[in-house]
């Protein structure tokens, strides 16, 4: 709950004048709702959320830094392992850049 209070107060920021930015709202809201876990330790994702990720059996629960992303299995895979992606490209440019002195990584 803390990350996601940390992006909406980011998120309340924007300029709900701009159109870019309140269709942004509008999308990256859409369909939000908390979801609680049962005494069982189980979480039920809504039907309407569940088609919207076409989460049609397996699922998979995958970190993603601070969030836990929930996935269809068969597209999490494919997601993963994309051919058409080079890593060690796509790290370059994305970390490539970054040094952080105090931990030896870059």
């Amino acid at each position: 709950m803390a990350e996601w209070n940390i992006m909406m107060q980011k998120i309340n920021k924007l300029n709900r004048f701009n159109k870019k930015h309140n269709d942004f709202i509008r999308r990256f809201t859409v369909g939000v709702r908390m979801v609680e876990i049962d005494s069982t330790g189980r979480l039920l994702v809504p039907k309407d959320l569940a088609v919207f990720a076409s989460i049609n059996g397996n699922l998979v629960l995958s970190s993603a830094i601070n969030i836990i992303e929930i996935w269809d299995k068969d597209l999490y895979e494919k997601a993963v392992d994309d051919s058409e992606i080079d890593f060690a490209d796509l790290a370059e440019e994305v970390m490539g850049n970054t040094n952080d002195d105090d931990n030896g990584i870059s």
